[in-house]
């Protein structure tokens, strides 16, 4: 599965609640995103671009997909639906 190159970091922020991470905070452009669970936290920053650059939008999946312990092909599946 390929990615968006016209994802949007608000479009993204839609994609990611779908897989548990709430938004926490924004400042500026920049979106606070949060996933807390009872054993741990993790938080990432998307920026409130559009489009979000390619190689930022694949760092920050890769990021994510790591987190869940889930491949980012699974990712973009679970997100993209």
């Amino acid at each position: 599965m390929k990615l968006s190159r016209d994802e949007s970091g608000e479009s993204l922020v839609k994609k990611l609640f779908k897989v548990g991470y709430l938004v926490t905070r924004q400042k500026g452009s920049h979106i606070r995103l949060s996933r807390i669970t009872e054993n741990d936290e993790h938080h990432i920053t998307i920026p409130n671009h559009s489009p979000i650059k390619i190689g930022l939008l694949s760092s920050i999946l890769n990021d994510v997909a790591k987190h869940l312990d889930i491949s980012k092909i699974e990712l973009l599946e679970k997100i993209n639906t």
